[in-house]
């Protein structure tokens, strides 16, 4: 056994938390030498309760049947230890032993920006959530979400709609899809991004897994966008995460009579920085746009109703009724452009539904 697969095994062990293995992998020459140790020796190193739990796992049907799974559904591994494991993550307080990875790990080397946010999200939030994933991926970075229901759905979706790169970072085994509807969306993030959990394998979606799925999704990222959140979502735990970690963090405000806006609304009162256009987070993380920002407007393939409707809005602000005339498109054709549009970030609606130019 290499030490890669004692990374495996430690990280397979109830009750192990990476910090304390890490302190513990300390004592020892290699971590490979968990399975020449005596079950003595390893309860002198581990304790007594860990080192049973070590000693007893090493030889389970359950680790093997792990390595087996590994190796049979071509799962890349990235431990802690290795020089392509994500520089990001490593300056955090507990990174994972190691990530289970099917896609691309390239994208863990690239410049990540995390959208989280409701599961409950309004339309307002699911159309805001795309829209910036897809201007985001578009101009080169890779979003980061957690494949739950809601906001970190429209986030791949917008990145991948994009032709970019999407990172999920998963509460439950890769061999354990959660949400279940989330599958088909999980094969195309692997085509273009990837999926990673720091879980084993076949590990259910059990209620305390998400937290420290969370400060994975932090640890990645430059900055994290919070889009929708009441004042008890799972999003704060993230942010939590985010501040400790020394990231920024972004808020998109929303209506000041939606429960949904609540727990954003205190974020912004408590200092995060309020967005309303992706050049709020590239100026804050100070990268620079470049051409990138004109080819978005310019360069993208646009169906001949989004032409149609994007010139008119081209010539000046345009309410709902007139585009309706001059487009002369029926009316639930001409929302489909609209929203279109405004996820790729080339107009944006104003109160009254009117419509300009970004």
């Amino acid at each position: 056994m290499e030490n890669r697969e004692a990374l495996i095994l430690l990280n397979m062990v109830e009750g192990l938390n990476p910090g304390k293995a890490k302190e513990l992998l300390s004592k020892l020459d290699e971590p490979k030498d968990v399975f020449s140790l005596k079950a003595k020796e390893l309860k002198t190193i581990f304790g007594e309760n860990i080192g049973e739990k070590v000693f007893s796992k090493r030889n389970s049907s359950e680790f093997l049947t792990e390595l087996k799974l590994i190796e049979k559904e071509k799962i890349d591994i990235l431990a802690i230890l290795d020089r392509e494991y994500p520089s990001l993550l490593t300056e955090i307080y507990d990174p994972p032993l190691l990530l289970y990875l099917k896609g691309r790990k390239e994208c863990l080397s690239k410049k990540c920006l995390a959208i989280v946010g409701s599961r409950r999200a309004s339309f307002y939030g699911l159309s805001s959530a795309e829209k910036f994933a897809y201007s985001l991926a578009y101009l080169g970075l890779v979003v980061v979400s957690g494949l739950a229901r809601g906001i970190d759905t429209s986030a791949h979706k917008g990145a991948l709609s994009a032709g970019g790169e999407t990172v999920a970072v998963l509460g439950s085994g890769l061999l354990n899809i959660y949400p279940k509807e989330n599958a088909s969306l999980a094969s195309q993030i692997i085509e273009r991004g990837c999926l990673i959990s720091e879980f084993p394998l076949t590990r259910p979606p059990f209620r305390e897994n998400f937290p420290r799925r969370n400060r994975i999704i932090s640890g990645l990222s430059l900055g994290v966008l919070v889009v929708e959140a009441t004042q008890r979502s799972g999003a704060l735990i993230t942010t939590n995460f985010a501040l400790e970690q020394g990231r920024e963090i972004f808020a998109l405000p929303g209506s000041y009579n939606s429960p949904q806006s609540k727990g954003v609304h205190s974020l912004i009162k408590q200092g995060a920085k309020l967005v309303d256009c992706v050049e709020d987070i590239l100026e804050e993380l100070n990268i620079e746009l470049g051409s990138s920002r004109q080819s978005l407007k310019t360069s993208l393939n646009l169906s001949e109703k989004e032409n149609r409707v994007f010139n008119l809005i081209d010539k000046g602000v345009k309410d709902i009724e007139t585009l309706s005339q001059q487009s002369q498109l029926e009316r639930s054709s001409l929302y489909q452009v609209l929203l279109s549009l405004t996820i790729k970030g080339l107009i944006k609606e104003l109160p009254g539904k009117v419509y300009m130019k970004k």
